[in-house]
């Protein structure tokens, strides 16, 4: 299983951005998409997360900013970025949980990250 990211670069605050992730290989299913952050000396932390049936998670701190969204079809997931603020500037990853593929099941897969940079 692969996750391809794009979407991400600089940005000014205030500004919008959005990021896409797509997950390939015989995938039958994926219960729940995600994105994490992780900025220079931090841990990585969960930003928001969709599962199959639509039920979202949110960081408090994006809440009311950014939103996302996934097309089941496509193994594709979104996260529109809006109101960006300089705190929100880190490396962004796609997370793919519990995937099932034709020979696999549970997998727990990342993709290589995409930098985000909201500076004037």
């Amino acid at each position: 299983v692969q996750l391809v990211e794009s979407g991400g670069g600089l940005v000014q605050p205030g500004g919008s951005l959005t990021l896409s992730c797509a997950a390939s290989g015989n995938i039958l299913s994926i219960y729940a998409m995600g994105w994490y952050r992780q900025a220079p000396g931090k841990q990585r932390n969960l930003v928001a997360s969709i599962t199959e049936g639509g039920t979202t998670t949110y960081a408090d701190s994006v809440k009311g900013r950014f939103t996302i969204s996934r097309d089941n079809a496509k193994n594709t997931v979104y996260l529109q970025m809006n109101s960006l603020k300089p705190e929100d500037t880190a490396v962004y990853y796609c997370n793919a949980d519990r995937v099932r593929t034709r020979m696999t099941w549970g997998g727990d897969y990342w993709g290589q990250g995409t930098q985000v940079t909201v500076s004037v």
